[in-house]
């Protein structure tokens, strides 16, 4: 028996695996929280099975909306505060929650202070009067900081208005794109991805358009998905295809009620050939859309772009919600991002144009004074970015016991990443088994736990 164990403890790696746990208890405000590690002991038991060897989609990162008015609001902070909050955000040592995805307006957003284009000058087909100088007051130099901190950072960017000269509605909220105008419009979405790469600010990817079928907030803009075929198919595909740029067009960018609007487009021989795949949100439907679309569609990328926390939320309510959904719910039905709404707003949920969004709430609220509040959306992407960066990969996950949600990936450097979501009031005992073994796990009632296996 001595000499058994003896072996048993110079071979630690192989009778033994170690396990990172942090747990969320929302109603307890007692988020990432590191509990003892786990302990991995040879041979399988009843409970959940990791399967490390079957594989789904590649995993770009989770972020957040960073709006002209977010950009706005961190970089009025004291220099310092403003480089250690960036640090904590963006940097991928222990306890920073690597963001590695961002979602910026091609000009405004509904969170600037005011609704604005890069050309305001009516009838400038040539362009010539383009200009990034309404994101060179925060925006720009923003990105620039983050991008020293995280130089992989993935940039995808959403208009969402054309310039209103070019609009049948000549406005900034409403209308659709005037026919006379889509090859112009083309080009403008070609010189800003040119513009931004002079800037050191590689977009990654694009959206057509934000929000394509909510024409009631400002900016907004009206697109069918046939017209976001034709135009794409004529115009924006050919355009980018012939500036050789090499960021993708990912099509909808909307919500899940509405799977038939990206499919329609997939269904476009002509069009698909310049489309990576479908966004979506979730303030209507039900996040197997996602699935819904990779079904009609099995070669194209899926991607969860938006989800905001309101003012009257609740914090509790909201982070399991989100988790369920954008978190797990996502991952689970094929996308490769999970992205909430805006990242930072002020004490009055502002900067908003006139007509946006005025209860959308800030994974931070950063006061006149340089305070920092971290909300809802903070601990959301947090519970995910911290342990699965990008580059990892969808693995499979069986044997959830009732009650319990969950998802697991595979990162670059081999080690699996598990998160685990107790919708139910009570305490749920199970094992999590892994190549072989297993390990006991006592997930709270009504919490998230995130597991990082750091040795098998």
């Amino acid at each position: 028996m001595k000499r058994i164990l003896t072996g048993c403890m110079l071979l630690l790696g192989i009778c033994q695996s170690l396990a990172q746990v942090w747990v969320s208890q929302p109603k307890r405000a007692d988020m990432w929280h590191e509990n003892p590690s786990l302990s991995f002991q040879v041979g399988q038991n009843s409970g959940i099975i990791i399967n490390p060897l079957l594989t789904f989609q590649s995993i770009d990162g989770f972020g957040y909306t960073l709006t002209g008015g977010s950009a706005d609001v961190i970089q009025a902070l004291d220099p310092v505060k403003r480089a250690n909050l960036l640090q904590e955000l963006f940097g991928t040592q222990t306890g920073q929650m690597g963001i590695s995805v961002l979602r910026i307006g091609v000009g405004a957003t509904d969170l600037d202070g005011e609704a604005y284009s890069y050309d305001e000058v009516a009838g400038d087909i040539s362009l010539g009067k383009f200009s990034l100088a309404k994101a060179h007051k925060s925006l720009i130099p923003l990105l620039k900081q983050i991008k020293s901190i995280q130089p992989g950072i993935k940039l995808m960017a959403t208009p969402w208005s054309p310039p209103a000269w070019m609009k049948d509605n000549l406005a900034t909220k409403g209308g659709s794109l005037a026919p006379e105008y889509e090859a112009a419009y083309a080009q403008y979405l070609v010189k800003y991805v040119q513009e931004m790469a002079k800037q050191g600010l590689t977009i990654w990817a694009l959206t057509p358009q934000n929000e394509p079928l909510h024409p009631g907030n400002n900016p907004s803009l009206l697109m069918t998905a046939g017209q976001q075929n034709n135009w794409i198919k004529n115009h924006l595909g050919p355009a980018f295809a012939q500036a050789k740029l090499k960021t993708k067009i990912i099509i909808y960018d909307h919500n899940c009620d509405k799977p038939e609007y990206p499919i329609e487009i997939l269904n476009d021989p002509e069009t698909r050939k310049y489309v990576d795949g479908s966004a979506f949100h979730l303030y209507n439907g039900d996040i197997s859309a996602l699935s819904t679309v990779k079904k009609a569609h099995p070669d194209k990328a899926l991607y969860f772009t938006e989800q905001w926390t309101g003012s009257k939320g609740d914090f509790t309510g909201d982070f399991m919600w989100h988790l369920k959904n954008v978190i797990i719910g996502s991952l689970n039905n094929h996308a490769q991002t999970a992205l909430e709404w805006n990242l930072a707003n002020d004490s009055n949920f502002g900067p908003v144009t006139p007509g946006g969004c005025t209860e959308c709430k800030g994974a931070l609220t950063i006061s006149k004074t340089g305070e920092i509040t971290r909300n809802q959306a903070y601990y959301i992407i947090g519970q995910a970015s911290r342990i699965i960066p990008t580059g990892s990969v969808r693995i499979d996950m069986q044997g959830l016991p009732k009650g319990l949600n969950g998802t697991a990936a595979k990162r670059p450097d081999g080690k699996i990443a598990v998160i685990l979501q107790n919708e139910t009031s009570d305490l749920i005992k199970t094992n999590i088994n892994l190549a072989g073994k297993h390990a006991a796990m006592d997930v709270p009632g009504e919490s998230v736990v995130s597991i990082l296996v750091t040795s098998r």
